[in-house]
Order: C-alpha cells, then structure tokens, then sequence
C-alpha cells in the first residue's frame, strides 16, 4: 500500500470476548500465549483440534472489558460455535459484532504518522478511539484500523487516504506467502503448523496446554515438519482444488486455495523444496510454479 492508500476489508468478522473467565478461557484453548497482548500490543492466535488440525485463525486485541477477535467474517458464527463447545461453566460470553465494525487497512508509513514513528509488528494504538495495529505476521502488510462503519469516511478523509480495491492488499499477502482468504479450504484437512503459524508467530511453544499442543510440539521439536501451505502461481491452464502437483513424476503438494490467489500444501522434504522452487511443475493439464516466501 502507498502512504495514502487504503482499502476497506468488508469481508472481515468480529467477536467480543467478555467476563470474568475471558481471559483464562482463551487462554486454556488457543495457540498463542494471551499474556503478551496489552493496550500496545496486538496478538494472531489460532485454535486446533485436539489433533492438531488447523480450524480458524484470528487477531486478538484488547477492549477494556475483556478482548475483540477478528478473523474472515465468514467463520465468525463457526468460531462461537467451538468457543461455546468448550465454554462449560467459564463465565465467558461471545457477541458477534460485526455489523458494528470494518477493518480500514492503512501503510506502515500511516501508522508511523499516527503512532509517532511507533512501528512494529503487533504495535496498537488508538485513532479517533479506534483500535489500530500493525499486523504481527509481517510488518510489509502494514496496519489496520478496526473502525466503527459509520466513522470510516470521516478516518479515511481525516487522514488524506484514498481507496483502492481489495484486491491489491490481498496480492500484497500472496506475494508475502500469506494465506487470508477461503481459509475454510483448511480447516481439518492439514497440521496448524502447516500453515506456518510458528513462522509467522501464531503460536508459543514456551506456554503452557492448549487444544491440540502435543501433536504441534511434537511436530516442531522433532523436526517433522514435511509441507507447508505456499503461494502458486499459475503458469497456464486452470488449476481446481485438489489438484497435485508434479516434479519428475514424483508428487509435492496439491492445491488447496484457488481464490483470489492460489496457495498449496506443499513437500518442503523428500525431495527438498529447493529442488523443484524454481521449475516448471505439472498440475494436471496446467503448470504451476511454487514460490517460496523469504521467511522461510
């Protein structure tokens, strides 16, 4: 995004999280370590299966009374679901509010201006008595104010932004190696670790249990780590879920995300990602090339 670019991402969900045992609760069930997040600082978590298998994944942020969750608005209603699944007697409440709020996705540069040059990943402050962040996966994908609908045209003239499509915030992620978008191609079909949740701080291996904590440390510690979700670009010929992928007539990965932007579940070991990253590979009746992000 340039410095006065914005763009509004209508497509993404809210939960608050209030009571007495928010705290605790989310604590005992998510991958990340709840202590971290503050009025300064924004955390990305997820939640698994007892298996390990990834679900949702999410931003947590702290509100006075308790924490906001944004994630895809579309898992929203699935998200409660779980949570009230492992409620039990917690005093803990989940209140779908995303009617309430849209994010307005600003540039790193933007939220230096509002923050006084205050710049990292996670980094939160208030605009206008909005949240703003900048996103603790990566920093290059900038900052976003969690804004109530009805004050975002006075955010974006008061802050001299003008819009752009969607679209290019998300080519953004792709090129980043982030998956953002039809995350429910996911949900129980791969290992949470496989979508790089370690690399791109979704999860603390220095805390205690959380719901599917064995499988991923194991995973982790023993280095069996064998795919991850990586960025494809497509080549020619169209490419459909599920589709493999082919070096050699050996098969590395096969697609999982086709839109906006492809991604697959990738061997990054037997063969080595590094022999087949910059070749030409078979995906059916199309060729695709698996890109590999510089976090890796």
């Amino acid at each position: 995004m340039e410095i006065n670019e914005t763009t509004i991402l209508d497509d993404r969900g809210f939960i608050q999280v209030n009571g007495d045992e928010a705290k605790e609760f989310l604590q005992n069930i998510i991958t990340n370590d709840i202590e971290k997040i503050s009025e300064k600082y924004t955390l990305f978590s997820s939640i698994f299966t007892p298996q390990g298998k990834y679900l949702y994944e999410f931003f947590v942020l702290k509100l006075i009374d308790g924490y906001l969750i944004e994630s895809e608005k579309n898992v929203v209603p699935e998200i409660i679901k779980i949570f009230n699944t492992y409620k039990l007697r917690s005093k803990v409440n989940f209140i779908d509010v995303s009617e309430k709020y849209n994010d307005v996705v600003i540039s790193l540069e933007k939220f230096k201006q509002i923050n006084k040059g205050e710049a990292k990943k996670g980094c939160t402050t208030i605009y206008n008595k909005d949240l703003t962040y900048i996103d603790p996966r990566n920093i290059k994908l900038g900052g976003k104010i969690i804004s109530k609908i009805e004050n975002i045209e006075n955010t974006i003239k008061n802050l001299n932004l003008h819009k752009v499509d969607k679209g290019k915030y998300y080519k953004k992620s792709f090129d980043l190696g982030i998956p953002q978008v039809n995350l429910l191609n996911l949900k129980n079909k791969i290992f949470g670790i496989e979508n790089n949740l370690d690399e791109l701080g979704g999860i603390d291996f220095k805390k205690g249990c959380y719901i599917g904590q064995e499988n991923t440390s194991r995973i982790k510690l023993r280095n069996k780590l064998r795919r991850r979700i990586l960025p494809i670009e497509k080549i020619s010929g169209e490419i459909y879920e599920n589709d493999t992928i082919k070096y050699k007539d050996i098969e590395v990965g096969k697609i999982m995300i086709t839109k906006p932007h492809a991604f697959g579940l990738i061997k990054v070991i037997d063969p080595n990602l590094d022999e087949f990253i910059n070749n030409d590979l078979i995906c059916v009746k199309a060729k695709v090339k698996v890109l590999k992000p510089n976090w890796i």
